[in-house]
């Protein structure tokens, strides 16, 4: 066990002795000696046995009003632990007295839930909160955030949408700052979440190819959010799976608007969309445009990419030269080694090969997206930070040296 563990022990085992030595003592000058197993768990922690320290703590405080927060906060340290079917008998124990106040049963209803979760028993964890929602609306606040952990956990994305609604704050003339906590999931608002729940279900209707549902799905989360970024991209693909060129375009160019760091996430199904309606000309000046206003290497390579695909092999060469030439990157450099391997002759192609797996071997060591909250970052785009749990703060690594 580390020291910090020993040191809560050690404070928790001073704590005992004084709520022991508060009930025990008399009027009289002559206090009785505190129990037995008080000083036994004193000794286990001393000799190095915290597990049996506990125990004995356990053993020898009475369970009641005074020492339910020392009973909780064994069991939360247990549960830190990972100690958790010892954390929830201290919970349970607790639930079994039945001359405790209403507002301590809750407290410890809530603890019990936190054990379950903590184990990965998500059915119980679920039944005690949606009791406690009803029970308690002291503890209502931390039920539904920990129901929500839960329905997020199980990707019961539906149950998930009602919660989050649940907890956005009543709009009021008056909002109190309860009413602004209420608001808040891990620190994150509510109001974010939301339409990025909305938008996986809609990923599951667009997956079992029910693009309508989808698409209903995603207006939602608009309405919520209309700065949602991915309720756009979404859509963009919903619409031009529906044959729905026209709305496309227009849902995946709104991405500029909302946050032209994640344009480049559009552009696949955008030129898809260019290109079924011939119009390949205006899905150039769109990348030329967004390119003079927000340059980045994927715009640079989505452009040189446009070029070579109308015929000018050598337009897009030189183009991307140029582009190098003012904001150097190695996804820019790997692009125009590949175009001189295709003209390349016998003589060089050896050596423009080496060079081209070298480039492609730094580009695979380095992460492409961050997280702005935690600074998370890997290859792939994650809409929810697989390190924070935070919604929609990942984006692109910026910069020349980083693309």
């Amino acid at each position: 066990m580390n020291d910090l563990a020993v040191f809560s022990l050690l404070f928790l085992a001073i704590a005992i002795g004084w709520l022991l030595g508060r009930r025990s003592a008399p009027s009289s000058v002559n206090a009785p000696e505190l129990p037995s197993q008080y000083y036994k768990g004193l000794n286990d922690i001393l000799d190095g046995r915290p597990d049996g320290a506990i125990d004995s703590f356990i053993n020898a405080l009475e369970v009641n009003t005074e020492t339910l927060e020392t009973h909780i906060a064994l069991g939360n340290l247990l549960r830190k632990k990972g100690e958790v079917e010892r954390a929830i008998r201290i919970h349970q124990n607790l639930l079994a007295r039945p001359s405790l106040p209403r507002l301590q049963v809750h407290q410890a209803h809530l603890e019990l839930a936190r054990d379950y979760i903590s184990a990965g028993l998500y059915d119980r964890a679920e039944r005690l909160l949606l009791d406690l929602l009803e029970e308690s609306p002291e503890q209502r606040r931390a039920g539904q955030m920990h129901l929500l952990e839960i329905y997020q956990s199980q990707r019961d994305w539906q149950r998930a949408i009602e919660i989050a609604g649940d907890m956005l704050p009543r709009k009021s003339l008056l909002n109190s700052a309860s009413d602004a906590e209420a608001g808040s999931w891990l620190g994150q608002d509510v109001a974010i979440v939301l339409p990025h729940l909305y938008c996986e279900l809609a990923a599951e209707y667009m997956q079992k190819g029910e693009l309508e549902e989808a698409r209903r799905l995603l207006l939602q989360a608009f309405s919520r959010d209309k700065h949602c970024v991915r309720a756009a991209i979404m859509l963009g693909e919903v619409e031009l799976g529906l044959g729905n060129h026209r709305r496309a375009i227009k849902s995946l160019r709104r991405v500029r608007q909302q946050d032209a760091d994640y344009v480049p996430e559009t552009l696949p199904t955008l030129r898809r969309c260019y290109v079924e309606l011939g119009e390949e000309h205006a899905y150039r000046e769109y990348l030329m445009h967004c390119l003079e206003r927000n340059p980045s290497a994927p715009l640079v390579l989505a452009l040189a990419e446009a070029l070579r695909s109308s015929g000018g092999e050598e337009e897009a060469a030189g183009f991307l030269t140029e582009q190098l030439a003012r904001q150097p990157s190695l996804r820019g450099l790997e692009r125009l080694i590949r175009m001189q391997l295709e003209a390349a002759d016998d003589g060089a192609r050896d050596s423009l090969e080496l060079l081209h797996l070298l480039v492609e071997r730094l580009i695979e060591e380095r992460p492409a997206y961050r997280c702005s909250h935690c600074g998370f970052s890997g290859r792939n785009l994650h809409w929810s930070c697989p390190s924070c749990k935070y919604w929609g703060t990942m984006k692109s690594i910026r910069g020349s040296r980083k693309e």
